[in-house]
């Protein structure tokens, strides 16, 4: 087991052995609490965020001493609960009494050591460079110093001591001398820890990767809280009349800044820092200002009224209020410049982008590069989500592909409109932000997307329709010519060459009457295939009989349910078309055990569904019997879709106008 995480260990038991030390005799013989066991409950439950993180720090970093110093920390707050509790219980019982009472004048310093040592090697538990050991040497002598030099200055101690021998007392001749060491010895104190805070300043500008300032932005969030202590400070000797709501803002700062230091150290990009520091910054300085106001307020209504008249106050809080509600959003663009540059230039890329839209100098497929541009990300993609594509598309309508990038959506009325593709910056918060201004421009690049996809699918579909209109045409010439014209034609050099010989006698009239006759019967009938060809003569019973027909002839079970029968000719037909189509393929290529056809109308759409419990796989390529049929269906002003999912079948819908 490394050291760091071995050492950890002990100093969390050994914390929680103090923790426990006192509490049976903080509690009164009849089970009460003693008067001093609220302030030791309360001073354990502080520490107790501070030594479990550290113990979670090292379990998860055992070469890092970050843990081992937030158990330090934890184990200052105890001590400063314990003190009071041991302190009595000392001179009861006598328990070293002499020595704590010695060591206990002074040791007020070794409270900020573990905090200032953790400003010097956060977060990899080294040292800035090697001019910063002293700084190391400084924290650790200097307290034991003022602790000895505090044991043997007084002539009595203060309670509960006060009859306590000294345990160390130098010739009188040396007390002053004593004493002016240990004054000199608080500004060097203040000065090393100074030096602490400035390591954080030194380690934050000398990073070169993003994730090594997050982590500092973290603790600089952690320790922020100190400057609560000072508002709630002023807000109790405004509002109560005394310091009492401080104790709040150093238990705010004791959970704080272990929790922002275990952040830091296991979860740096749990939450978009640079945001969260930008709003405590900007929330503190309101309540500075409201703070202000309401001094200003109640001093102008009479600072004893404001005080005890609740109306004053009411008054006071209400101007606050109306003066500040502007004030906040100024402050959070000012804050955002300073303290997070990248949200501001994201707000600023997206309003810009607007108005040179607005003015007709930008389009709004710009999007992309203005994001890119403001958060300096040239990896940045922006993607739109097309009704029918399964995936993003660009503005260009090429396919994008996000790889393994965290992929930000973009919503638009509960709908998924498009999504931010993460490339090398920006946080997870800034993308969700950035994807909410952008949306209304995400929505106006989709439906220009679709409308140019809609209009190219239109050119293409009326290019096919011509296309095969002519085929059409050309097949019936063919089959014309080939077919019933031919017959024809013989059958009229069959009746002439009778003609020329009916006068001699030598042709028998029955016979050759009986062979046209039968020929004028296949030229009826190529010419009726033809004809059904182009509309099926079924039809003339209704849409539900020529499905019935067209059900019989195919080889596999048809379910059929067609509630809509009355239907105008040419919708009937395309639907009709449709059943005969979707059934063929999923004959031909589906190998399907039973089929479904199913025919409705509501208000003046029809709706033609056709599944099948085939293979599925199912494309609309270019040129195939699927693709037609969509151009038949579009070009009576419907349309058509397809669901194939590998092995789960296949179903084919069209939705067709019906005005009547």
């Amino acid at each position: 087991m490394a050291l760091p995480r071995l050492l950890t260990y002990a100093a969390a038991m050994l914390v929680f052995a103090l923790m426990v030390a006192p509490v049976v005799p903080a509690v009164a013989g009849d089970g009460t609490v003693a008067p001093d066991g609220m302030a030791l409950v309360i001073g354990i439950a502080l520490a107790l965020p501070s030594v479990v993180l550290g113990v979670l720090v090292a379990t998860r970093r055992p070469r890092g001493v970050v843990g081992l110093l937030l158990v330090l920390a934890g184990a200052t707050t105890v001590y400063l609960a314990v003190g009071d509790s041991y302190a009595s219980l000392a001179v009861r019982r006598g328990l070293f009494t002499e020595v704590y009472a010695a060591l206990s004048q002074g040791d007020w310093m070794f409270l900020y050591v573990p905090s200032a040592l953790l400003m010097l090697v956060f977060p990899d538990g080294r040292l800035p460079g090697r001019r910063w050991r002293w700084a190391v040497a400084g924290l650790l002598v200097v307290p034991v110093l003022f602790m000895l030099i505090a044991a043997c200055v007084p002539d009595t101690y203060p309670p509960p001591f006060e009859s306590t021998p000294h345990l160390l007392r130098p010739p009188r001749a040396y007390v002053p001398m004593l004493e002016i060491v240990g004054v000199a010895l608080l500004p060097v104190f203040l000065g090393l820890l100074i030096a602490s805070a400035a390591a954080m300043v030194v380690r934050y500008r000398r990073a070169a990767d993003e994730v090594s300032r997050a982590q500092v932005k973290w603790f600089a969030l952690g320790a922020g809280f100190l400057p609560l202590t000072l508002l709630l400070c002023w807000a109790g000797y405004l509002f109560l009349g005394g310091p009492d709501l401080v104790v709040f803002g150093l238990a705010a700062t004791a959970v704080a800044i272990p929790v922002a230091t275990a952040i830091a150290v296991l979860r740096h990009d749990l939450y978009d820092v640079d945001r969260a520091i930008s709003a405590a910054v900007t929330y503190g300085l309101v309540t500075a200002a409201l703070l202000g106001f309401y001094m200003a307020a109640s001093f102008l209504v009479g600072f004893g009224a404001g005080r005890g008249s609740p109306v004053a106050a009411a008054a006071a809080t209400a101007v606050c209020a109306a003066a500040l509600s502007p004030l906040r959003v100024r402050l959070q663009r000012r804050v955002d410049r300073r303290l997070y540059p990248a949200r501001q230039a994201v707000l600023t890329a997206v309003a810009r982008l607007r108005d040179r839209m607005h003015a007709g100098q930008a389009r709004p497929e710009e999007l992309e590069a203005a994001l890119r541009e403001a958060l300096r990300d040239p990896a940045l993609r922006v993607g739109y989500r097309i009704p029918g594509a399964t995936g993003l598309v660009d503005a260009a309508g090429a396919p994008v592909d996000p790889g393994d990038s965290p992929v930000t959506p973009v919503r638009l009325g509960g709908h998924e409109i498009g999504a931010i593709v993460r490339g090398r910056t920006g946080s997870r918060e800034l993308l969700r932000e950035a994807a909410g201004v952008s949306a209304l421009l995400i929505e106006v690049v989709r439906l220009r997307i679709e409308v140019s996809r809609a209009l190219e699918e239109a050119e293409a579909s009326r290019t096919r329709l011509l296309h095969a209109g002519y085929e059409e045409r050309r097949r019936l010439e063919r089959d014309l010519h080939d077919g019933a014209q031919q017959r024809l034609v013989s059958l009229g050099m069959a009746i002439r060459l009778a003609q020329r010989h009916l006068g001699d006698g030598t042709a028998e009239v029955g016979a050759l009457l009986d062979e046209w006759v039968a020929e004028l019967a296949a030229a009826v009938t190529e010419l009726r295939q033809i004809a059904h060809g182009l509309r099926p003569s079924s039809l003339d019973d209704g849409l539900g009989t020529a499905l019935v027909t067209l059900a019989g002839k195919v080889p596999v079970p048809v379910a059929l349910d067609v509630s809509a029968d009355d239907l105008p000719d040419d919708v009937a037909t395309t639907a009709y078309y449709v059943a005969s189509e979707a059934m063929t393929n999923a004959v031909k290529h589906a190998g399907p055990a039973a089929i479904g056809v199913r025919v409705s109308r509501a208000g003046d759409r029809v709706t033609v569904r056709i599944s099948d419990d085939g293979r599925g796989g199912a494309e609309m390529r270019p040129g195939a019997g699927l693709a037609g049929l969509a151009d038949r269906v579009r070009a009576a002003g419907g349309a058509l879709r397809l669901s194939s999912p590998e092995g789960g079948g296949t179903t084919v819908e069209a939705v067709l106008p019906c005005a009547s």
